[in-house]
């Protein structure tokens, strides 16, 4: 993400990449579906505990979020936007790996490095994760992500020196539709105590409760 500001490079990661609702549940225990893969509670409960004891001790990341226009974290338990961003990108690392290959593009190892650099010149790619809902273990996943959107919008003709250009704007337009069609081909299923897909959004969005009772997904 060469060039860009901090609060765009949060921004971007924030809002990169669409997840599809799937009406039904989940199976007991699971967060999200995405296809075969599992996103447990357990899992999502815990990445979300160390993202918040991490934050908090992290001036850069505080600042990097507030820039960026960011919600500040809610310490309460189980708080349902820090619930809501996390499961975001986990199912979206999920779905851009699909991406890369639908549009015939593999990311190297090289490439992932060169993420983690740009971020780091955008204030530092682990503050960069901190502050977009991840603990820094997911530092990777979010700089192969962002690897990931810049080579598949170069397969599509896109000049990653100016991102201003009809040539880039058109290419990211067509990773958004790319990245949606793929997710909605990958059969997600996201737990409804944790909100709806906006699928003109691209986020989870808040929980919609039942008149009776809300359902819990288990």
């Amino acid at each position: 993400m060469p060039g860009k500001s901090v609060k765009a490079a949060v921004a971007v990661v924030l809002a990169a990449g669409a997840l599809a609702g799937c009406g039904g549940s989940p199976q007991v225990g699971a967060a999200a579906l995405v296809g075969d893969d599992r996103i447990t509670v357990t899992e999502l409960s815990h990445t979300v505990r160390d993202w918040r004891t991490q934050f908090r001790a992290d001036p850069a990341a505080n600042e990097l979020r507030a820039n960026a226009g960011g919600a500040a974290p809610q310490y309460a338990a189980d708080s349902e936007s820090d619930l809501q961003g996390a499961l975001t990108l986990l199912i979206n690392f999920r779905v851009a790996d699909k991406v890369a290959d639908r549009a015939g593009v593999k990311v190297t190892g090289g490439q992932v490095d060169t993420a983690v650099q740009a971020l780091n010149q955008q204030g530092g790619a682990e503050a960069v994760t901190l502050a977009s809902g991840l603990p820094r273990a997911h530092t990777r996943d979010l700089a192969r992500l962002v690897a990931t959107q810049i080579a598949v919008m170069q397969r599509f003709g896109a000049d990653v020196n100016n991102r201003l250009s009809p040539a880039t704007q058109q290419a990211g337009r067509q990773w958004n539709e790319l990245f949606q069609r793929t997710a909605d081909g990958m059969h997600i299923e996201v737990n409804p105590r944790y909100g709806t897909y906006d699928p003109g959004k691209f986020e989870i969005g808040p929980i919609t409760y039942r008149l009776s009772s809300p359902d819990s997904g288990i």
